[in-house]
């Protein structure tokens, strides 16, 4: 017999003003409660910034084994999620560069969160990936990478906004990501640990995937090498 045809899910509605911004007080509460712990861990380095990375590794790995996900996925997401962290460590260690090229990797993709979600919330307009995540739009990916760029610019000289622009890419590619993994798990957040913003893993699954990119170009830059430069 012929498949029958998965009928079509109307557009959702276009949400008043206030529902579109109705996260964002929490955001910025748990953004302002969070910012200086992990600031703090980053510029002393060593084990505070090893303690900040082992434990985060730990609680999303704990966050996506809750998902039960089929055992390939949870085996690639559990390498992608352990990969990020031991990028992460690897960065920050580096002699040189380790503390700037770690804050640029943060930056940028915080630039990107804020202008991805800044953008589409204003614009709104066609939806990015609607069987993934019907709530990200094509405006706030453009306006993630435009703000990703424009922080890597500011930051640093020479191929900074395109380095920035690459990390940005890879940032939507983890939440991309992250979204199918909660899709297929039929769940709506990774977990309920942040205010805004659900789970650990909804917060840093930009960073997740930042992080592996910065690395190897780190590494095809050579050592002594900013990653703005």
């Amino acid at each position: 017999m012929p498949a029958q045809a998965e009928p079509e899910r109307p557009e959702p509605a276009r949400r008043p003003p206030a529902a579109r911004w109705g996260d964002l007080r929490l955001r910025v509460i748990s953004a302002a409660i969070l910012l200086p712990l992990v600031l703090a861990a980053w510029w002393f380095g060593g084990w505070p910034w090893a303690a900040l990375v082992v434990v985060s590794i730990a609680l999303a790995l704990h966050e996506g084994w809750r998902m039960h996900l089929p055992r390939a996925a949870a085996l690639a997401g559990g390498a992608w999620i352990i990969g990020a962290g031991a990028a992460l460590l690897w960065l920050r260690a580096g002699a040189a560069y380790g503390r700037g090229n770690v804050l640029f990797v943060l930056v940028v993709v915080w630039a990107c969160d804020i202008g991805a979600y800044a953008v589409g919330r204003l614009i709104g307009g066609a939806r990015l990936a609607p069987r993934i995540s019907p709530g990200k739009t094509w405006s706030g990916a453009a306006g993630g990478l435009l703000v990703a760029a424009a922080a890597g610019a500011v930051a640093g000289q020479g191929h900074g906004a395109l380095v920035a622009a690459a990390l940005a890419i890879a940032a939507q590619a983890g939440d991309l990501a992250e979204s199918a993994a909660k899709r297929r798990a039929g769940v709506k957040d990774s977990g309920a640990l942040i205010p805004g913003h659900g789970g650990l893993l909804d917060r840093v699954d930009g960073l997740l995937a930042a992080a592996p990119a910065a690395a190897l170009l780190a590494l095809a830059f050579g050592p002594g090498v900013a990653l703005w430069q």
